[in-house]
């Protein structure tokens, strides 16, 4: 790797690295005051947690190797980065798997917007950890080295692997945890909106580095990857905006930034792939089909608490499928296939929906076995007393704020 693109990866890292707290205060703020510093602390152990788990097996196992057997799941050969130095390539290999753990560490951080204000920390301490070794690292290995991709798939920053992934487990693991008290009658606002919109500050501005560093260097890939970001939130926001004027007569700040982080994670799959218009209509695209959808949880009465799955799967599942209309490889000289708005024909199209459809099966099925699990054995849900009082005080010991809690 050359020093330029090195140097590009090693920030791109610290910028995704800075995406989890980002991602803590958006939720954050999206609590209620009494749970606030509950949700900063599960994000914050996907911190602690993540990044060692992720270099002891992780790694190894969602990378080394492949054919065969591997096309499911690696080898153990870099086990404790076993023989991974800078001898060969200037660091290039360190760079790119600390680049990678960053995000295995907020993958399933952002599940844990949808448990919010009702689940346990004990069981969110083990529920993360297993959930990456067994949800995120096969599906990251089916969709960037393993079967998916070899079959024709395209997944350029994790709209598959990451955010479609995240984003049906947290249906699952609502399912099986249940509604909170008193939902849907009482509402359940943000506490804070100026800690929401630093939040999506912190994101957007943290996103330029997931979606542009995964071009692994310096160069075109990576700056159209970043206006891609850039332009793909912007238009989302706006149409979010627009929806909720005429549909409820306001513009909301809690729109804008919903709308935001729904246009950055549908551009994610598509980043490197886009270019002149394309990212603008994804954006626009999911914008407004995300917020139709983050009303669908009262409508079907699944308790997702901060919109996960309206956002992040459902704006993953949009900006992947897209991919199969606006990809367009003459642009960058790559060889993946054409979209439909470019001349290709529904090949491209079939491997996105069939990569995720299978991505969507696996990640429900075994989330959902996890939560079970812990349920029947340490249980998943505090007590009621507690979910009223709040999760601050019973699980942590502390308050975010002196005054009386909301």
């Amino acid at each position: 790797m050359e020093n330029g693109d090195l140097a590009w990866v090693l920030a791109s890292a610290a910028l995704v690295m800075f995406m989890t707290p980002g991602l803590a205060f958006f939720y954050g703020g999206m609590d209620r005051s009494r749970n606030v510093l509950n949700m900063l602390m599960m994000n914050f152990w996907c911190l602690l947690v993540m990044p060692l788990l992720w270099v002891i097996i992780g790694f190894t196992l969602a990378q080394s190797g492949d054919g065969g057997i591997n096309n499911w799941i690696g080898n153990l050969d870099a086990v404790f980065l076993n023989d991974i130095g800078i001898a060969d390539d200037n660091g290039g290999a360190i760079a790119t798997i600390a680049f990678l753990g960053m995000f295995a560490t907020i993958t399933p951080a952002l599940i844990s917007g949808a448990v919010a204000d009702r689940m346990k920390f004990s069981a969110w301490a083990i529920f993360a950890p297993v959930w990456m070794l067994l949800v995120f690292v096969p599906v990251f290995r089916w969709v960037y080295a393993g079967w998916l991709g070899d079959r024709g798939s395209i997944d350029f920053a994790g709209g598959t692997a990451i955010h479609v992934n995240a984003g049906i487990a947290a249906l699952a693991a609502v399912m099986v945890l249940g509604k909170r008290k008193g939902w849907p009658q009482e509402g359940h606002p943000p506490h804070s909106m100026p800690l929401v919109m630093i939040g999506t500050g912190i994101l957007w501005f943290g996103w330029f580095g997931f979606n542009a560093g995964s071009a692994l260097g310096a160069n075109g890939q990576a700056a159209q990857a970043f206006m891609n970001t850039f332009l793909a939130a912007a238009a989302a926001g706006l149409s979010w905006c627009i929806v909720e004027k005429i549909r409820d007569g306001h513009f909301t700040n809690l729109g804008a930034a919903s709308g935001i982080v729904a246009g950055l994670v549908a551009i994610t799959p598509a980043a490197g792939y886009v270019s002149g218009m394309g990212p603008i209509a994804i954006g626009l695209i999911a914008g407004v089909i995300c917020c139709f959808a983050v009303g669908l949880k009262s409508k079907l009465g699944y308790d997702d608490a901060l919109d996960v799955v309206g956002v992040h799967f459902v704006g993953g599942l949009v900006g992947s499928v897209l991919i199969g209309f606006f990809a367009s490889p003459d642009f960058f000289g790559g060889d993946f296939g054409e979209g439909l708005f470019y001349g290709g024909n529904a090949e491209l199209l079939f491997e996105q929906i069939l990569a995720n459809v299978v991505a969507i099966i696996y990640s429900f099925v075994v989330t959902f076995g996890i939560m079970y699990l812990l349920k029947v054995t340490i249980g998943v849900r505090v007590d009621e007393e507690t979910e009223t009082t709040g999760l601050d005080l019973a699980e942590h010991s502390e308050n975010a704020y002196h005054e009386s809690a909301a």
